[in-house]
């Protein structure tokens, strides 16, 4: 499935502006932000990409580094891996919708998708303590607890 920012006008990629080239991943970033509809479909997606111990430390690193995004090759140093095998498992991470890369100059920038997880996030949770109001439980906590 083609990205919704794809989906955009990327002539304005080909502008020799740089005012041009920002506005547009000013609007790309901020139009993946928006929440999209999250099913099955993509919670399998996103699980199978995170089923892995070492996609699992790349993802969350990105979280991690936020908005700014990590270079492949700062996310080697960090996460002790090969630069190979990271490609192997960033290319797995954007497959799933999980991650994005944009060109910066000579390297590639690797970021969060947080649409992407709080749309898994909520699919999960959405029908926690079935359908009730939930009480949000203290860090190191892991039930569900209804509110009273």
């Amino acid at each position: 499935m083609t990205p919704v920012w794809l989906r955009y006008d990327v002539s304005m990629t080909l502008q020799d502006s740089d005012r041009g080239l920002q506005s547009f991943q000013y609007f790309k970033y901020h139009l993946n932000m928006k929440k999209q509809k999250y099913g099955e479909s993509e919670a399998l997606g996103s699980l199978a990409a995170l089923a892995q111990a070492q996609r699992l430390r790349a993802f969350r690193a990105l979280v991690v580094a936020g908005p700014a995004g990590l270079t492949p090759g700062l996310l080697a140093v960090q996460l002790d891996i090969s630069p190979s095998a990271l490609s192997f498992h960033l290319k797995e991470l954007v497959r799933a919708g999980l991650a994005s890369s944009e060109p910066d100059g000579r390297h590639l920038v690797y970021r969060a998708n947080f649409a992407q997880m709080d749309g898994l996030l909520d699919y999960l949770t959405r029908h926690c303590c079935q359908g009730a109001a939930c009480e949000v439980a203290p860090a190191g906590r892991n039930t569900c607890t209804p509110a009273t």
